[in-house]
C-alpha cells in the first residue's frame, strides 16, 4: 500500500480529468474520472481500469450503476436513460447477459434471460396494452414453448418460431371454447379439433397441475435459474481505460429499443397476466386428446366437436362429430399405439434407457469413423472398397482406451462398412464432413421416432432433420452390401435419382453378442415448407388403406387413401416419370421388390393473403403480387437456402416457360429451386368420392401443391419364398395379382400406377 498515491486532481492533455487514488501513475482504488465530453465515472479502479463498484453518467442523462470489470460493464447493474427505459440485471462485456428486467420507453417490460443483449432463454414480456407472453425466446424473438394471453381472455399455449405461432398448440377462446391443432407463421395450418364453449378439454389444466406448473411464476423462476448459467458467447471488445471516450451508442446493443416481437401482434388486442392459466405439456408441445376419467366438468356426449383442416389460415375440410365419438376414437387410438409400440420393439433389449445408450453409441461410432476417414486423400472408389476387408472396427470401453474417449454409455464394439464408398457418396451429395458430424453427433443429439411401418425398425432423426437413421435386419444389410457397387454406379450416373440416398452403414455389438445394424439416409422431407400429406404408394389395392379413426397429423397414408391426382407441367412430368422408370429398371436388375414411392404433399391455400413485397410481379408500372405459386426463370443468387444437400443435379426445365430452367415462387414463403423429387409444383385435383358415410366436407376441389418424393424400402430382395407368400395372400383377394411379385412385373405395375393414377397425362 506504500505505493498508493493520493492526488486531489490530475488533468490529461486531451482534457480528461481524474481525481482519486493512483498506483504506478495509473488510477487504482477509489476515484472519479471526467471525460472531455462530460461523461463521468465515479467508483473503483484497478491498474487504470474501472473494476469493482461504480457509477457512470453520460452527458445526455443516461446512467449505469453497478459492477465493472476490466473497464467493462460486467456483473450486476442498473442502466437508465431519461426517455424512461431502464434495465436492471446481469451484464457481460458491456451487454445484457444473464437474468434481468427491462422496461422500455413505451412501458413494455421484459423479465427473463438475456444473451448478448437480446432475449434468449425463458422470459416474460408484457406489452403496455396488457398482452403478456411467458415462454422461451431465441435471438430476441419468441421461439420454442410459450403462452400468450390477450386481455380479452383469449390464450394460446404452444410452439413459437421467430415471433410467430408455429407448430402444435392450443388456443383457448374467452368464451371457453378450444382449438387444438397446428400453426404455421401465425396461421392455422394442418389438422385440428375445435371444442365449442361448454365442451372444453379439461386435461389441459390437469396436465399443468401434475407437472407443478400451475403458477406461471413458478415456471418462470424455475427456468430462469436453469438459464442463468447458459452459454458463453464471444464477447465484444470495448476498451474503457482513462482518456478514452465511453459512448452509449458504441457500447450497448438494443438497450433503448423495444423487442421486435411486439410488432408481430395486433396492437388492438390486450393481454393480462397468464400466470394461473399457464399450462405445460410434454416437450413436443402436442396436447393430448385423450379423455380424463377424473374430470370435474360434465360433458354432454351429444355435444358437437369439429375436426378441421386449414391451409395457411383457410379452412379446407371439416368433419362434425359428437363428443362421445371423439372420446371413443381417442381411446381406441391410444390402445392401438400401445400395441403398436410393443409389436414394433424389434430390439427387446432396448427398454428404458437402453435406446438412449444405443443413440450415444451410434454418435460415438460415427464421430470416430468420419474423423478417421476424412483425412485420407480423396480418390476414386476401387473394387476392394466393397470387399469384406473394407471395414473399420473399434472397441469402445466405457472408461476409454488409447484410441477412444471415455463415455457415459455402455461398452460396445463398432463396425463401419465400406467407409470409403460412403465417404465418396457423401461427397457426391456435397455433404461436408464437419456438417455431417455436427448434424449426427452434435450436443442436440438424435430424436427417436415411432416406426411408420410394420418393419419393427427403430428410427432416429438428426436434430436438424437432415438425416434419418434406421435399424436394419441382417437380411437387409446383406441386400444393401450386395447391391452397393451397382448402387454407387447408378447414383454416379443419374444425379437426379429418386432412390433413397445412403450415407453410412454401421453395426453395434453389445455385451452378450447382440448386434444392431444401422443405415444413415437422407430425409427427403427436410424442407421449411410444412408437408401436409404423407403417402406410401406401391400401386396395390391389397391392404393399402388406413383406418380413418387412426389417422392423425403424422400418419403415412396408403394407395387407397390417395384422394388426389396431380397435374404438372409437361416437361416436369416427363422428367419425373423417366427417372422413375430408370430407377425401377435398376431395382429390377437387382431383383428388388416391394419398394414404394414416398410422396410428401405441401398444399397451398386456395386464397393466399400473406404476400411478400419481393414476390411482386411487374406488369407495366404496377407491381401486382401473385396470389398463387408461379414458375419463374431460374435465378440461383436469390433462391432460398436449401436446408439439406440431399438433392443434386440440374434445375428442371418447364414447358410453360419455353423449355427454360425454372424456380418456384411461393407467395409469403420464398423462392425455391425445382429439382426431381424436390419442390416440384403441381395441381392436386380431388377425385370424386362416393363412399363418404360421415359428415366430412371437402371445401375445395383443386389445390396448388408442392411435391417431395423418393423411392424407399429398396432392401426387400426377391425370393421364391416371398413370391409364394404374396401369391397365397393375393389369391384370397385377387387371383389376377399373383404374378406381380416378380421384379419385372412389380416394376411395371408400379410405373403404370404412377403414370395413370397419380400423375396422369393431361394431353
Amino acid at each position: 500500500m506504500d505505493d498508493i498515491e493520493r492526488l486531489s486532481e490530475k488533468a490529461f492533455p486531451n482534457g480528461d480529468i481524474y481525481s482519486g487514488d493512483f498506483k504506478a501513475l495509473l488510477p487504482n482504488g477509489k476515484g472519479k474520472y471526467k471525460w472531455s465530453d462530460g461523461t463521468i465515472y465515479e467508483g473503483d479502479w484497478e491498474e487504470g481500469k474501472m473494476t469493482g463498484k461504480g457509477q457512470i453518467i453520460w452527458p445526455k442523462g443516461a446512467k449505469y450503476e453497478g459492477d465493472f470489470s476490466g473497464g467493462y460493464l460486467h456483473g450486476f447493474g442498473t442502466f437508465t436513460i431519461p426517455e424512461g427505459s431502464f434495465y436492471s440485471g446481469a451484464w457481460r462485456m458491456n451487454v445484457q447477459h444473464g437474468i434481468g428486467r427491462k422496461q422500455y420507453s413505451n412501458f413494455d417490460t421484459y423479465e427473463g434471460s438475456w444473451n448478448e443483449g437480446v432475449h434468449e432463454g425463458c422470459g416474460r414480456y408484457c406489452w403496455h396494452g396488457g398482452n403478456t407472453y411467458i415462454g422461451h425466446w431465441k435471438a430476441g424473438k419468441m421461439s420454442g414453448r410459450g403462452v400468450m394471453k390477450w386481455v380479452n381472455g383469449d390464450l394460446f399455449d404452444g410452439l413459437w418460431l421467430n415471433g410467430f405461432r408455429h407448430g402444435s398448440g392450443t388456443y383457448r377462446f374467452a368464451d371457453g371454447g378450444y382449438y387444438i391443432g397446428t400453426w404455421s407463421r401465425d396461421q392455422k395450418d394442418g389438422k385440428g379439433t375445435f371444442y365449442p364453449a361448454g365442451s372444453k378439454h379439461p386435461t389441459l389444466n390437469k396436465s399443468s397441475r401434475s407437472l407443478g406448473y400451475e403458477d406461471g411464476k413458478n415456471f418462470l423462476s424455475h427456468n430462469l435459474s436453469l438459464n442463468s448459467e447458459e452459454g458463453r458467447a464471444p464477447t465484444q471488445s470495448v476498451k474503457c481505460s482513462p482518456s478514452e471516450k465511453i459512448s452509449i451508442g458504441g457500447i450497448f446493443k438494443n438497450t433503448g429499443q423495444k423487442s421486435h416481437n411486439s410488432s408481430l401482434l395486433d396492437k388492438n388486442q390486450n393481454l393480462c397476466d397468464p400466470a394461473r392459466d399457464f399450462t405445460c405439456h410434454e416437450s413436443s408441445g402436442m396436447s393430448s386428446h385423450t379423455s380424463d376419467e377424473g374430470q370435474h366438468e360434465v360433458h354432454d356426449n351429444n355435444t358437437l366437436v369439429y375436426e378441421r383442416e386449414y391451409l395457411q389460415g383457410i379452412l379446407i375440410k371439416e368433419r362434425v362429430r359428437k363428443y362421445a365419438e371423439l372420446t371413443c376414437k381417442t381411446k381406441q387410438h391410444k390402445t392401438f399405439n400401445v400395441k403398436k409400440a410393443i409389436r414394433s420393439s424389434c430390439l427387446d433389449i432396448f427398454k428404458g434407457n437402453r435406446s438412449y445408450y444405443l443413440m450415444l453409441n451410434l454418435q460415438l461410432g460415427i464421430r470416430y469413423t468420419v474423423g478417421k476417414i476424412t483425412p485420407v486423400p480423396m480418390r476414386a472408389v476401387r473394387y476392394s472398397d466393397f470387399g469384406d476387408r473394407a471395414r473399420i472396427r473399434m472397441y469402445f470401453p466405457r472408461k476409454g482406451s488409447q484410441f477412444t474417449p471415455p463415455h457415459y454409455s455402455i461398452d460396445f464394439h463398432w463396425k463401419d462398412y465400406c467407409p470409403m464408398v460412403f465417404r465418396n457418396l457423401r461427397e457426391m451429395f456435397k455433404l461436408d464432413a464437419a456438417e455431417y458430424m455436427m448434424s449426427m453427433c452434435g450436443d442436440d443429439g438424435l430424436r427417436e421416432l415411432a416406426s411408420p411401418g410394420k418393419s419393427g425398425s427403430i428410427f432416429y432423426l438428426s436434430h436438424d432433420d437432415r438425416f434419418v437413421i434406421k435399424t436394419l435386419k441382417k437380411s437387409e444389410l446383406k441386400v444393401l452390401l450386395k447391391m452397393l457397387p451397382k448402387y454407387y454406379e447408378h447414383v454416379k450416373e443419374h444425379e437426379n435419382t429418386l432412390i433413397t440416398k445412403f450415407f453410412g452403414l454401421h453395426r453395434i455389438t453389445l455385451r452378450g453378442g447382440r448386434k444392431v445394424r444401422f443405415v444413415v439416409m437422407g430425409n427427403m422431407f427436410c424442407t421449411e415448407l410444412r408437408v401436409h400429406r404423407h403417402y406410401d404408394l406401391k400401386g396395390s389395392s391389397i391392404g393399402r388403406v388406413t383406418n380413418k379413426d387412426k389417422i392423425d397429423q403424422t400418419t403415412t397414408l396408403k394407395d387407397l387413401d390417395l384422394s388426389y391426382e396431380f397435374h404438372m407441367d409437361k416437361l416436369l412430368r416427363e422428367s419425373l416419370l423417366q427417372q422413375i422408370h430408370l430407377d425401377c429398371k435398376f431395382l429390377e436388375s437387382q431383383q428388388i421388390i416391394d419398394y414404394s414411392l414416398l410422396l410428401g404433399v405441401h398444399l397451398r391455400a386456395p386464397e393466399q393473403n400473406t404476400l411478400l413485397e419481393t414476390d411482386a410481379i411487374s406488369q407495366g408500372e404496377l407491381m401486382i403480387p401473385p396470389t398463387r405459386p408461379v414458375l419463374v426463370n431460374h435465378e440461383p443468387n436469390i433462391l432460398s437456402k436449401t436446408p439439406g444437400p440431399h438433392s443434386r443435379g440440374n434445375v428442371l426445365r418447364a414447358y410453360s416457360l419455353g423449355d427454360k430452367e425454372v424456380d418456384l415462387l411461393l407467395p409469403g414463403t420464398g423462392r425455391f429451386r425445382v429439382q426431381l423429387g424436390v419442390n416440384m409444383p403441381a395441381q392436386a385435383h380431388c377425385k370424386p368420392r362416393h363412399d363418404e358415410a360421415d359428415s366430412e366436407v371437402e371445401l375445395f376441389d383443386v389445390y396448388d401443391v408442392v411435391l417431395f418424393m423418393g423411392i424407399i424400402d429398396i432392401l426387400q430382395e426377391y425370393n421364391v419364398k416371398k413370391k409364394l407368400e404374396h401369391a397365397c395372400k393375393s389369391l384370397r383377394h385377387d387371383p389376377l395379382k399373383i404374378s406381380v411379385v416378380e421384379p419385372k412385373l412389380y416394376a411395371k405395375r408400379f410405373n403404370d400406377f404412377l403414370l395413370n393414377t397419380v400423375f396422369p397425362d393431361l394431353s
